[in-house]
């Protein structure tokens, strides 16, 4: 099926087979029916309510807040806000997924040298994300399942652990789907990490899928913990709160770019899969191109779509313009795949046949008009040095499940 022929939203991008999606009798699909919520929002009372909880926190604990990085644009802007805009003293929490970039690492040790921060920095077992990874694709045509089930839950082991109860994070989901709306709340809490962070699988369940193979029965619970959400009675009893800053003061990400760009010589990149005119997105992952490249066989279309949307809606780009770009950058192979299939033990006819068996009607993939990516410039750079499969540990005494 060519992704040109789907029925997409009368004034954005988004198609028929985006997450979330509904279309109104003018055919404006419910995303951008949010941004005009958006624009109706009182933000002056907004600010106001989160200087009033960030009152409740600061000079209380330790730290004022717990606030999780990644080194992209999101997490940048918001640390640079919470620390020059609130002089709050945050503990910056990363948590590593294994595909960091070199330029985003840069960025990142860079803008903690500016700032003034103390960082932890998480990087859980490689044999374990290899296995999950290869068992959340598998299921769910989805490779990300510790990324995001660790960025999400590690950080709140974090707040119990050092006793800091107030979490801040950056861009509001109700930026780019319907799960949330901007005229209701969003906590980053165990309801929305269920809902649709973990991709409808919780540790437990992961620990027993990978129980069912043999390379997978060395695995423990205690391996899967950073991936799994925190004891809600624990949370409770610490008072945490778990908010979006965008929830509270209106995003704009290529404003926020352009400042933290001024303010911290933030660098973007190129991303596979993504047009150069959007050289801030994404660019902390080497494999994010994949991730994109998934999504465009499931549902006939990738992160150019998304980033234009946003343009189209904010008024910085027309909507004939921004098809253009999509159909010319969306769904292109990246280079990077031959590297990662190493990662997760399988061949490219597997991958595509894993990518055609979740594909969202009425889109069908036609391999034969793939086109290929360049390679990211620090493409060879990258570790190979432990493909699938994981060598089982020894015996450590632990086989709970």
């Amino acid at each position: 099926m060519n992704p040109a022929d789907l029925k997409r939203c009368s004034r954005c991008l988004l198609p028929e087979t985006h997450e979330t999606i509904v279309f109104d009798d003018d055919g404006v699909c419910n995303v951008c029916l949010n941004q005009d919520t958006k624009r109706s929002v009182d933000w002056d009372s907004k600010r106001a309510d989160f200087e009033k909880l960030l009152d409740e926190y600061r000079g209380k604990y330790d730290y004022d807040c717990i606030v999780p990085f990644s080194g992209g644009k999101d997490s940048t802007f918001t640390l640079w806000a919470l620390v020059k805009e609130w002089n709050l003293k945050p503990l910056v929490v990363s948590f590593d997924h294994g595909f960091m970039r070199p330029g985003v690492i840069e960025n990142r040790n860079r803008t903690f040298r500016i700032l003034g921060v103390d960082h932890l920095n998480f990087k859980p077992n490689w044999k374990v994300v290899q296995l999950v990874m290869r068992e959340s694709l598998q299921r769910k045509g989805d490779f990300c399942w510790h990324c995001h089930t660790g960025i999400f839950a590690y950080p709140m082991h974090v707040a119990l652990k050092y006793q800091v109860p107030l979490i801040i994070w950056g861009e509001p989901s109700a930026e780019y789907t319907a799960y949330y709306s901007y005229d209701e709340p969003e906590e980053v809490d165990e309801r929305r990490f269920n809902r649709f962070i973990n991709l409808g699988i919780n540790a437990e369940d992961m620990l027993g899928m990978l129980h069912d193979r043999p390379e997978g029965k060395w695995v423990t619970a205690r391996d899967l913990k950073p991936f799994t959400y925190p004891d809600v009675r624990e949370l409770r009893k610490l008072r945490a709160r778990s908010v979006c800053l965008g929830s509270f003061i209106p995003w704009d990400v290529r404003r926020q770019t352009e400042l933290i760009q001024k303010e911290l010589d933030w660098r973007g990149d190129v991303v596979e899969g993504v047009a150069a005119n959007y050289p801030y997105e994404k660019i902390e992952c080497s494999v994010q191109g994949i991730r994109d490249y998934l999504k465009f066989a499931k549902r006939g279309y990738g992160r150019t779509t998304h980033l234009a949307s946003i343009d189209i809606r904010n008024g910085r780009l027309e909507r004939e313009e921004g098809l253009q770009l999509a159909l010319e950058h969306d769904g292109k192979r990246p280079a990077s795949l031959d590297r990662f299939l190493g990662y997760v033990g399988i061949d490219e006819e597997e991958f595509n046949r894993i990518a055609g068996s979740q594909s969202v009607a009425p889109y069908e993939h036609d391999w034969d008009k793939t086109r290929g990516e360049k390679p990211l410039p620090e493409e060879e750079q990258f570790d190979r040095s432990a493909p699938f499969p994981p060598t089982p540990l020894a015996d450590r005494g632990d086989r709970s499940e």
